[in-house]
């Protein structure tokens, strides 16, 4: 894994936001983010099913407290337990939200394989995180899932000030969509281009192509973004921007070569797995995602490496 990128990783730092944006986070494990463009509101991502209800909450207060009526769309950056675990519930919330991800959501959503899924991660989530007594009642459910809204390459939604614009990021997932705010220029990552975590390193989770995460890299850093919102994080530090998207291409290349150098040494793939564990497991990779989450993802990362 790449060395420490900074130490400069406070709390206070990484959801010190612009005045149009919030975080309405709830729970461990995934982060939501509230964008009030003028006339009209997005929430980027939905978080663990397990902690829905404060994360409505917090989006109820959000909204009231900026005179907003509504919450009018859902950005979804792909169709991941910890991205779309509260999206059930939101729906349930706000009937008329639409909900906008990539084409290939709509395949994901009537997959029962991949709600099943979705369903068996979201409890381990909840065992291994949940804190309070709702929480921990809380019931997983991974039905009603729906995508009202697809979003292809440079598709627009006008929120009023602001315009979301779309763009395909796939490498992480097929179906993963990097948002970027316009005019402001913030960018909304997509894990396709990694996750920058509170231990000051980069993370890579290339579960699908390694050549396609590259490409999505190149596109991203290629938009000049002012400011980038990174998956599970949070702000990025404005004096690694311009460089976050080198950093991550490096580490993917080192993620990379890692795995291929086990394929063409012959090591079974449970033997990779443990060597990938030794060292991509980590304390504080464990602050957020649960164990049998980690091997699902090494199992694929593994498995598609080339």
């Amino acid at each position: 894994m790449t060395e420490r990128i900074t130490d400069r990783f406070s709390d206070e730092e990484r959801f010190s936001f612009p005045d149009y944006m919030a975080r309405v986070t709830s729970g461990i494990g995934g982060e939501s983010f509230l964008i009030f463009g003028g006339e009209k509101t997005a929430l980027y991502d939905c978080g663990m099913a397990y902690a829905q209800s404060g994360l409505i909450r917090n989006i109820e207060k959000e909204l009231s407290e900026r005179g907003y009526e509504t919450l009018d769309y859902v950005l979804l950056s792909h169709t991941h337990y910890d991205h779309i675990g509260a999206l059930p519930y939101i729906l349930k919330r706000w009937p008329s939200v639409k909900v906008c991800g990539a084409e290939k959501a709509l395949q994901v959503f009537k997959s029962k394989g991949a709600a099943a899924t979705m369903a068996r991660l979201g409890e381990a989530a909840k065992e291994r995180y949940a804190s309070s007594e709702e929480e921990k009642s809380c019931k997983i459910i991974a039905d009603g899932l729906r995508c009202d809204i697809v979003m292809h390459e440079g598709d627009a939604l006008e929120l009023g000030d602001m315009t979301v614009r779309a763009y395909e990021t796939k490498g992480h997932t097929d179906c993963s969509l990097t948002y970027m705010l316009e005019p402001v220029m913030t960018m909304l990552a997509s894990e396709s281009t990694g996750v920058l975590r509170s231990d000051g390193k980069m993370y890579t989770a290339i579960l699908k192509s390694y050549e396609q995460t590259m490409e999505s890299a190149e596109k991203c850093k290629a938009l000049k973004p002012a400011l980038i919102i990174g998956n599970h994080f949070g702000k990025v530090p404005e004096d690694i921007t311009e460089k976050y998207f080198d950093l991550y291409m490096e580490a993917a290349r080192e993620e990379h070569d890692f795995i291929v150098d086990m394929k063409e040494r012959g090591l079974s793939h449970e033997e990779m797995v443990r060597e990938y564990e030794k060292i991509y497991w980590t304390v504080e990779r464990a602050k957020s995602q649960p164990k049998e989450a980690f091997y699902e993802n090494a199992n694929w990362i593994i498995k598609n490496m080339k």
